[in-house]
């Protein structure tokens, strides 16, 4: 009996089709989305990672890019065009200058203990300078040190990455950069007088780790 073998029906659509919903799901979302996430909404069979790659490389060039924030895609704008969205997008965002020392210890360093952080500092670090840097969702609490007291740990975020532009915490700029930001400028060496977290407002946004 000769039966003509039925399609099966979790048969993967083709790349161009795979490339498609990639970028429906991408646009449709606020948030960057990982692979795992991609192939969970796709159909059976889909292979979103070589679809990533070849969305990447269509969008070179043009007014938006796809770029990797951390483990997950998203697409931004191209960076030369930034200054067209300045008005809507730049928000001023007031933190101390220890807030600043702060999240800059933990993205050097991370993931670091609180102790840690005081010991780099030289100074002890308030929990509203902590708190503050956990509601802007910049760092957040990673594993438990294996250490008498199982200390918390700080890492930065995926927000903390695609707010500054970076891929990942191995594109932050070097100590060239950091002073000529004045992060590096100054700082008391541990046991100083200087008094706890200040509370000497700064604007925090991305050019303070920018080249």
């Amino acid at each position: 009996m000769n039966e003509r073998p039925e399609k099966c029906l979790f048969d993967a659509p083709v790349m161009a089709e795979q490339e498609r919903m990639v970028e429906a799901i991408l646009f449709a979302s606020a948030d960057p989305v990982t692979v795992a996430e991609l192939a969970a909404r796709m159909p059976h069979g889909c292979d979103p990672a070589e679809a990533l790659m070849h969305l990447r490389s269509r969008y070179e060039g043009r007014g938006v890019h796809l770029v990797r924030v951390g483990d997950a895609w998203a697409f931004r704008t191209a960076a030369d065009l930034g200054f067209l969205m300045r008005k809507e997008t730049v928000e001023q965002k007031k933190l101390s200058r220890a807030a600043i020392e702060t999240l800059a210890i933990v993205a050097y360093h991370q993931p670091v203990t609180r102790a840690e952080i005081e010991e780099i500092r030289g100074v002890a670090v308030s929990r509203g300078t902590i708190d503050q840097l956990i509601e802007l969702e910049w760092i957040r609490f990673g594993r438990r040190r294996m250490t008498p007291g199982r200390p918390v740990t700080f890492v930065v975020t995926e927000t903390f990455l695609d707010h500054f532009g970076l891929e990942s915490a191995r594109d932050l700029p070097g100590i060239k950069e950091l002073r000529a930001a004045g992060l590096l400028d100054n700082r008391p060496p541990p046991g100083s007088a200087r008094q706890p977290d200040e509370d000497e407002p700064v604007t925090g946004q991305s050019e303070l780790f920018e080249d």
